[in-house]
């Protein structure tokens, strides 16, 4: 998976709706939390070679197991088959902070680094918004 030359916003506006509606709402959301942060659609095979596009905010460099230098999104948003799913990659205290926030995100699916639902009235948009911000913050420390 890589950063693509598609613009979010065309991404965006290619969508049915719904699911575009609450897409839209939710990275007007995390944009706005994520601000100062590159917003960009990222493309290709996920983990289990399924394809996706997810709009990542943030970027970072890490190594990964096998050694080899990694570029990644902070904070994902992408619309799956019958989900939404946000993606959160930054660690507090040694936890994932998906984790760390769970019991306060309203009726959602916590996976190591990302959170699922069905709809947007399903997530605390607040506390998500909350979490997306300490993400932003841990992140820029590194």
């Amino acid at each position: 998976m890589k950063p693509s030359s598609t613009p979010v916003d065309q991404f965006l506006a290619s969508l049915p709706d719904p699911p575009r509606t609450e897409l839209v709402a939710l990275d007007v959301r995390i944009a706005k939390a994520m601000a100062g942060a590159d917003r960009v659609l990222w493309e290709g095979a996920m983990w289990g070679g399924t394809e996706q596009r997810i709009i990542g905010y943030g970027s970072y460099r890490y190594v990964n197991s096998s050694g080899a230098q990694v570029y990644w999104f902070v904070v994902g948003l992408a619309m799956q088959k019958s989900h939404l799913s946000v993606y959160v990659n930054a660690v507090e205290n040694g936890a994932y902070l998906v984790k760390r926030y769970a019991d306060r995100l309203g009726k959602v699916k916590v996976g190591s680094a990302n959170v699922t639902f069905k709809r947007l009235s399903d997530i605390e948009l607040d506390v998500l918004v909350e979490m997306v911000a300490r993400a932003r913050d841990l992140t820029a420390q590194t």
